[in-house]
């Protein structure tokens, strides 16, 4: 079956427009977790070289990003994306219904029907792409960067005017609970990239009656970001892995041959 979903896959890729989602960096060509990475910065220290100026981050976690797909809505956006009736009613087909339980040895549980994604599915995280392609920014100083379920809003702010950014990220959530997904703001960050002199007061996002936290730094696609936007957080990381590879690899050295 997964051999047969890595083709469908390939068909789903050739008849999308080509230009479905700019800052979509998952399941694109040439495009990686490097490249969201770049451009979150580049957008960043761009905008910083400007007089009185700041960057807020907001880095969204989604819960059970992939098993919240509703089927009805992913069919409704693979027709508007322009994949044919046949494929999309394939897709529907693949999603409803699917009965599912779980085995440990020679015991098995009850089975339960479900419509939502299929667990292990390799059209899952494609799929998901689709469905949230069309979260885009809707003021000119936001920018909304994404791997496959990985999203980061980024507020270019100017002369402490952040309005833009907090109506963006009420409409995200607005667009969130539209489309049957639940941000999780316990795991939710924000990070605050301020290099002026003269700071304001950073006041947090409240998202769902619940405050956003501020953290000097947090974990981005595999990188450490910081607030300073330096990279010694992220190298005493890479540092402190390799150490204890090399410790094991002396313990290997050590071990009598088998």
């Amino acid at each position: 079956m997964k051999c047969f979903e890595r083709l469908v896959m390939k068909r789903i890729k050739t008849q999308l427009p080509p230009s479905t989602d700019p800052l979509q960096f998952a399941y694109c060509p040439n495009r990686s977790t490097d490249d969201a990475i770049t451009t979150t910065l580049h957008l960043s220290l761009t905008h910083l070289d400007n007089k009185d100026t700041y960057v807020r981050m907001l880095f969204i976690d989604f819960s059970s990003a992939l098993n919240t797909i509703i089927p009805q809505h992913l069919i409704e956006k693979l027709s508007l994306l322009g994949l044919n009736t046949s494929l999309c009613n394939w897709i529907l087909d693949l999603l409803t219904g699917r009965p599912q339980s779980v085995r440990i040895g020679n015991s098995s549980s009850s089975t339960t029907t479900l419509s939502t994604r299929a667990v292990g599915c390799v059209l899952s995280p494609l799929l998901f792409t689709l469905l949230i392609h069309d979260c885009a920014a809707m003021h000119s100083s936001n920018h909304i960067v994404k791997f496959a379920d990985d999203t980061t809003v980024v507020g270019l702010i100017s002369k402490n005017d952040k309005s833009a950014y907090r109506e963006e990220v009420q409409r995200l959530t607005a667009w969130c609970k539209a489309n049957s997904l639940s941000l999780n703001v316990d795991k939710t960050k924000e990070v605050v990239v301020d290099f002026r002199r003269a700071q304001s007061d950073h006041s947090p996002l409240i998202i769902d009656g619940s405050p956003v936290e501020i953290v000097k730094s947090t974990k981005f696609l595999g990188v450490h970001l910081a607030e300073n936007f330096t990279w010694s957080l992220n190298t005493s990381s890479i540092s402190k892995r390799a150490q204890q590879r090399l410790y094991f690899l002396r313990r290997l050295r050590k071990a009598p041959p088998s």
